[in-house]
């Protein structure tokens, strides 16, 4: 297996080798076999989700070439399989569609399985959903061949919303194949989410520890680490220290520190308060005093997990003290929040305190807008918070509510009539 894989590495370098030294330039017979584009392709892409995000470019770059390669290639190229596996991998790792479209309509020869062209061209036009059976079948046909873990990816994709469960067995059946690729990071990260909404703790913890130690630098780590703070919030205290500890012992501080942030901020929001403590003692664990913004998140959502305590009014103080410039927009919005209910919580009761109070708004500022997806960089997440502000006047009760409060006060007053016809003073 080693030999194989240095072999292929070889392959990848040579033809790296190549199209850095313009030999897609050169004639036809002496041109790269579609196949060795494809194996250089595969090499950029699992370099990139290893971390190395220079790649990226290269990987464009490839993308291009190979396109252009396919749609040259006499159709004598294509009576070896392994370039009909070329065409059908490339479309399946972001090529061009329509490519795949003009090699089907040019092959005359039936060098490519029809239902696998066929059903890939429905997924690709986003139809897949309607050959989601069909296509699992052949992804367990084709189990062993050069397509199989592709297959069984984008089999995953199209089970997806129907039944999760069983999509989670094609992507078990991808990373299988395919250990150390773009293929297995893909399915990993998805079989988190699955894992998470699913209810299923035990596999969604194994599915991240695997994650967080081969895919921790990829470019789509960000969303990886979405799931599994969902995944901890949503299942704690199922979800243990020792859990977490062991799922992120490998991952870098810088990282490790970032996730626990997420989950503070997540689990303060949703009232997880223990929770919420803990990630934000480990995230403090792991900050120098030289980093002054995640001390200033760190203090921020221990606060709003401590609100609930006799400590409230020193985590009013807390809050108050935090400077705006260390926060970002979002989070400022959620402090002047808690502030404010931290105040509440503190403030004397009058004699005002038992009648109706005046409406309160939370108006959500244009700069606190919740991101669709957060970034590596943006450890603030996702904010509702903004100032409050007391309504100009107060609010007219709703008639069929004030109705039902003057029967509880006309039957609480006949209550206290009896009570004192039988001697009793209320």
């Amino acid at each position: 297996m080693a030999d194989l894989r240095t072999l292929l590495v070889s392959t990848a370098a040579l033809g790296l080798a190549l199209f850095s030294a313009g030999g897609l330039a050169a004639q036809e017979d002496a041109a790269l076999e579609p196949y060795v584009m494809l194996r250089s392709l595969q090499f950029v892409q699992d370099t990139v989700v290893a971390g190395d995000h220079s790649a990226a470019e290269m990987q464009r770059f490839m993308l291009s070439k190979i396109d252009q390669r396919l749609r040259s290639a006499s159709l004598a190229v294509y009576d070896d399989p392994r370039n009909v596996d070329a065409a059908l991998i490339y479309a399946m790792s972001g090529g061009n569609p329509e490519t795949l479209e003009y090699l089907v309509g040019r092959d005359i020869a039936g060098n490519f399985d029809t239902r696998v062209a066929d059903a890939l061209r429905k997924y690709l036009a986003g139809k897949g959903t309607l050959i989601a059976t069909s296509l699992g079948d052949m992804a367990k046909e084709y189990r062993d061949q050069r397509i199989g873990p592709y297959l069984a990816l984008v089999s995953g994709n199209v089970t997806l919303p129907k039944d999760p469960k069983d999509a989670l067995s094609f992507y078990d059946m991808a990373r299988l194949s395919a250990p150390g690729t773009i293929v297995e990071e893909a399915a990993l990260r998805r079989s988190v989410a699955i894992a998470a909404d699913a209810d299923m703790v035990d596999k969604g913890l194994a599915y991240a520890r695997q994650y967080a130690r081969r895919f921790v630098h990829s470019p789509y780590a960000s969303q990886f680490a979405d799931f599994f703070v969902q995944l901890v919030v949503e299942h704690y205290p199922q979800v243990s220290e020792e859990d977490l500890d062991g799922t992120l012992e490998f991952v870098d501080l810088d990282r490790r520190k970032e996730v626990f942030l997420r989950i503070a901020r997540s689990a303060a929001l949703k009232g997880v308060g223990e929770l919420a403590r803990l990630a934000s003692a480990k995230a403090a664990s792991l900050s120098g005093l030289e980093n002054e913004p995640p001390e200033a998140m760190v203090t921020l959502y221990s606060g709003l997990a401590n609100i609930p305590t006799p400590n409230v009014a020193a985590v009013a103080d807390g809050l108050l003290a935090i400077p705006d410039d260390q926060l970002s927009p979002r989070d400022q919005a959620l402090r002047r929040a808690a502030r404010v209910v931290a105040e509440e919580v503190i403030r004397r009761p009058a004699g005002e305190s038992l009648g109706q109070v005046e409406a309160v708004t939370i108006p959500v500022a244009p700069d606190a807008v919740t991101p669709s997806v957060s970034s590596e960089n943006d450890l603030s997440g996702s904010a509702q918070a903004a100032s409050i502000v007391p309504a100009s006047s107060a609010v007219e009760l709703d008639p069929e509510f004030k109705t039902f409060v003057e029967t509880g006060r006309s039957k609480l007053s006949a209550v206290d009539d009896l009570l004192e016809e039988e001697g009793v003073r209320p």
